[in-house]
């Protein structure tokens, strides 16, 4: 079964988009639905914000012990933000399991958001992206390998069992991303 967290953010869209491929999902609220749950994607939101609902649910420290025993995870936009190592001028809450820096609304405000076609190292043919407020990776480490840019901007990477994307592909009807998280 596929997670969700569902604090936040539209974790819907990300819920419709498993199920198009074939998957169960499972909204994650309480560390009892992480329990349930073989991977775990963190949909957008407010990441400051989600920072404080995590501790109030017993997700704070849920996720990274799930994680660091080997369980997939994605983040997508915030949730990118939050598995994190480093957040540029900023002090917030983050996992900090993924050794990469990131920098938080790059692009701009909500009015700056904006939908490009990208390139995808594991899809065949360009990815129809969604970015809002979207964040961008500053800096990887070794061990991160670079999926997808803008221009020359680090837009998603993986690192292991962890994936994470600044752009929304739940908001599109491409689910490719959703099955190659899957497949991961």
């Amino acid at each position: 079964m596929i997670g969700v967290l569902s604090l936040q953010g539209d974790f819907a869209a990300h819920r419709r988009a498993i199920e198009s491929v074939g998957k169960e999902a499972v909204e994650v609220r309480t560390p009892s639905d992480l329990e349930k749950c073989e991977r775990l994607i963190m949909p957008g939101g407010e990441s400051t914000t989600l920072g404080i609902l995590l501790r109030l649910a017993g997700l704070d420290m849920a996720i990274p012990e799930r994680v660091n025993a080997g369980m997939p995870i994605w983040g997508t936009c915030m949730g990118m933000i939050l598995l994190a190592k480093e957040i540029e001028d900023s002090e917030q809450f983050r996992f900090g399991l993924m050794n990469i820096t990131v920098k938080r609304n790059a692009f701009g405000s909500q009015v700056f958001s904006f939908e490009q076609g990208l390139e995808f190292k594991g899809l065949d043919g360009p990815l129809h992206a969604v970015f809002i407020r979207a964040p961008v990776v500053t800096a990887v480490g070794t061990e991160v390998q670079v999926l997808a840019k803008v221009d020359d901007k680090v837009v998603a990477v993986r690192q292991d069992r962890m994936l994470g994307t600044a752009f929304h592909t739940e908001l599109t009807d491409d689910p490719r991303v959703h099955d190659f998280f899957i497949r991961m």
